[in-house]
């Protein structure tokens, strides 16, 4: 993780009540102090992924700030890390002839799509985190299927008045994942 990047911020519910948010070390300390026998749905509020969290952890102050990429070739101090890109011959041919070589060209590139495409982009990272969170947990209540199509059609007050009957913290917490995608639309 760079010095720019926040910290990973967790959402717990246990059934539908929201019962923890913060860093890693501090959901397990919130958890450690519970007395109910879960289980917990821990989901990550950038990407609405589900984690396992193990209880028996101890909080590391340190864990939140190591970077879990492995090293390899680059620049480390940098931030850069090689990986593997496909490309056809004449992409390649396209690339070596670009000033500075391929790896300039696709940074620009990539920079450029990402300057063009971000509010794009902020739209669809609403959209799928709030879908994976509720497929996770909201499968079974009644509405889903329709909630999911509002989503993803950007019906903002039809995706709220779906969702109204559920839970309040399940319901808060959909709201507030799914709010990106819908202020920039």
């Amino acid at each position: 993780m760079s010095p720019d990047t926040p910290p990973t911020i967790l959402t717990v519910f246990f059934d539908f009540r929201r019962i923890a948010r913060g860093t890693r070390a501090e959901v397990l300390d919130q958890l450690r102090r519970r007395d109910d026998p879960g289980p917990y749905l821990v989901f990550d509020d950038q990407t609405g992924a589900q984690l396992d969290l193990d209880l028996r952890e101890l909080p590391d102050p340190e864990a939140e700030h190591r970077d879990e990429a492995p090293r390899g070739v680059g620049r480390p101090k940098l931030g850069v890390v090689a990986r593997e890109v496909t490309l056809l011959p004449r992409h390649w041919d396209w690339l070596g002839r670009q000033p500075g070589g391929a790896s300039v060209a696709l940074r620009k590139l990539v920079d450029e799509a990402r300057r063009v495409h971000a509010d794009r982009d902020v739209v669809r990272a609403a959209r799928e985190t709030t879908y994976r969170v509720m497929t996770a947990i909201a499968g079974n209540l009644p509405g889903f299927e329709e909630a999911t199509r509002a989503l993803f059609a950007g019906e903002e007050q039809r995706f709220g008045h779906l969702i109204e009957p559920w839970p309040a913290d399940l319901r808060a917490y959909l709201q507030e994942l799914s709010a990106p995608g819908w202020s920039h639309e």
